[in-house]
This record gives C-alpha cells, sequence and structure tokens, in this order.
C-alpha cells in the first residue's frame, strides 16, 4: 500500500484557491457526478477540489480534496435559509450574495468556511463562524444575521480522509 504524502500548509493554500475559484467565485458548474447534484471544480497541479450540494434554500452538500488522484480531505456541510425565508426567493438570492462575499474571506489559517466574522451595508448584514479544531479535524458553525436576525446557519464537519495505508503530512 502506497502512503499519501503532503504539505498541511499546501493544502490548506490550494482549499483558499479552491473555494475562491468555485461558489465563492461564481465558478462555473461542472456535470455532476450524481443526478439532481449542482457541482463544482478546481484543479492545479497535483490538487483537485469538488464542491458538491443539491437544494437551494437548504443545500447540503460536500467537499472533496483529491491529491494525485487520492481523496485526502473532506468536509460536509448542512443548514440554510431559516424557514420562514424559505420561499422568498429574491431574500435567499440576497442573503447567498452575502455568503459568497464572506466565504471569499477565507484564509489559509482557517480553510473551512469564511473569515470568523463579515459585515455588510453598517452591520445590516453580518456573517458569523466558529470552529473548533483544525484542518485535521474539525467542525463548526456558520450564521447570517440580516438587521438583527438569523436568517441563514449551516453546521460544517471535517478533516483528513486516512486510507488503510496510511499518510505522511508536513
Amino acid at each position: 500500500m502506497n502512503v499519501q504524502k503532503f504539505d498541511l500548509n499546501d493544502l490548506a493554500e490550494f482549499l483558499v484557491r479552491a473555494k475562491k475559484q468555485t461558489y465563492a467565485g461564481d465558478g462555473k458548474e461542472i456535470e455532476p457526478q450524481r443526478p439532481g447534484f449542482k457541482e463544482l471544480e478546481f484543479s492545479e497541479k497535483d490538487w483537485n477540489y469538488r464542491d458538491s450540494y443539491t437544494g437551494y434554500f437548504c443545500a447540503p452538500g460536500q467537499e472533496i480534496v483529491r491529491f494525485q488522484g487520492s481523496p485526502i480531505w473532506s468536509m460536509s456541510y448542512d443548514g440554510g435559509m431559516h424557514e420562514e425565508y424559505q420561499r422568498d426567493l429574491n431574500f435567499a438570492r440576497e442573503t447567498f450574495s452575502f455568503l459568497k462575499d464572506a466565504l471569499s474571506n477565507v484564509s489559509a489559517d482557517r480553510p473551512f468556511r469564511g473569515s470568523h466574522f463579515t459585515q455588510k451595508d453598517n452591520n445590516k448584514w453580518r456573517y458569523t463562524s466558529t470552529v473548533q479544531g483544525d484542518i485535521r479535524r474539525f467542525q463548526g458553525n456558520e450564521m447570517i444575521i440580516f438587521n438583527k436576525k438569523e436568517v441563514f446557519s449551516q453546521n460544517f464537519i471535517g478533516g483528513l480522509i486516512i486510507p488503510k495505508g496510511g499518510i505522511e503530512v508536513k
């Protein structure tokens, strides 16, 4: 069995570039592997990232990173617009536009979702993200508050994928 070898800093920096080029950056959808899903993909040298989700107002999904063709990192997320807003398409579009702005603030020290805090329009829109753990194994929550009322929330969980052959990280 082959042992996967890669650098955690390279993984984190790749995740930042991939996330900014896909959902947060209005990346182009690709042919989904699963019917009924939307998928976005970013590749660079030995690295490949795929974000796969379904739904709209509530859209569970999963991100997978492959290194040299083998899956090495994953994040699953689930949540969405709060029930009272699930029929308001215009408000959802505005909320998801702000979400994309917040997610574009992803950084290598927190390569999960957006930054800890983002605001817009004199604090009319606020995004917060809390995370426990690190790139190896983590869980977190994000929420969007509009005019001091929570309108969107989502949980996420993930970390390294370790096959039978193991991994070696720097």
